[in-house]
């Protein structure tokens, strides 16, 4: 393997608001969906769930990095950063990203933030995290974080996708995360994976906004009840922007009120994209 502290340089050197830190490994999942993790700078803090600002430096030709908000998919303890990210052929960043390998350099930025911190809601009994697609990416850091399970009795991952390989961290959460020395024993009692499919056939289909307001989501979990109790429930959301308009508007139906790192709520939300 290949010592990635090792590598050169590039001559062209980041600003003050940005690490240069190096690709430790690239997981590719589809054609059109990778993860990768980078090293992680001694004095880079973060909570579970957060985003910070993730590049490449510029191509030959191009004098300023292009930069993009990516969520951090391993837990605060971690001592690599993880990123789960799509591949956009024609996108200004992914484009380029997609063909990292070990050894190459990236952009991280050193300010990271966001609202599906455990800090932003309000205590309960039951934390839901619905994300669609690359919206995986800051439930498997909070899925990974002790405190989820001291502060709820239930943790519950929903993961929508179009297509059944698009399940990206099926066996992390069917079989890995059991297995984890911090989480598992929890886990094994607490976590709920909870995966949609919508354009093939599968176990479960549909959209989560369908599941909800048929009861077939709390039917399936074994919960008697027919919307969101917003005195047990929070919930955290991560996707689309039509997505979150979507979940937003039918939790706020159920009554639940969204919150903030300034006012903790019973939902939060997150607006960062990949690009």
């Amino acid at each position: 393997m290949t010592d990635v502290t090792d590598a050169p340089a590039p001559a062209w050197t980041p600003s003050a608001a940005q690490h240069l830190e190096r690709v430790l490994w690239v997981k590719h999942w589809t054609d059109r969906l990778f993860s990768f993790a980078i090293t992680r700078p001694d004095t880079f803090r973060f909570r579970s769930g957060e985003f910070v600002m993730i590049g490449l430096p510029p191509a030959p030709g191009e004098t300023k990095p292009i930069l993009r908000a990516y969520s951090i998919a391993s837990p605060s303890f971690a001592e690599e950063l993880e990123f789960l990210s799509i591949k956009v052929q024609d996108g200004p960043l992914t484009s380029r990203l997609q063909h990292i390998q070990e050894g190459d350099a990236v952009l991280l930025g050193k300010k990271p933030t966001g609202t599906l911190v455990l800090d932003a809601v309000r205590p309960g009994k039951r934390l839901f995290m619905f994300g669609t697609g690359t919206g995986l990416a800051p439930f498997l850091s909070v899925a990974r974080d002790p405190d989820a399970y001291s502060n709820f009795e239930q943790v519950i991952v929903g993961h929508g996708v179009r297509e059944v390989n698009e399940l990206a961290y099926r066996d992390l959460f069917t079989k890995d995360i059991f297995e984890d020395p911090l989480v598992g024993e929890e886990a094994q009692k607490q976590l709920v994976y909870y995966p949609t499919v919508t354009r093939e056939p599968f176990e479960r289909q549909g959209r989560f906004t369908d599941l909800i307001a048929s009861g077939k989501l709390f039917a399936d979990l074994g919960l008697d009840q027919a919307k969101f109790d917003r005195e047990h429930d929070r919930i955290m959301l991560c996707g689309s922007m039509e997505f979150i308009k979507d979940m937003a508007a039918l939790i706020e139906s159920h009554g639940l009120v969204e919150g903030s790192n300034a006012e903790p709520g019973d939902y939060v939300l997150e607006r960062a994209f990949v690009g």
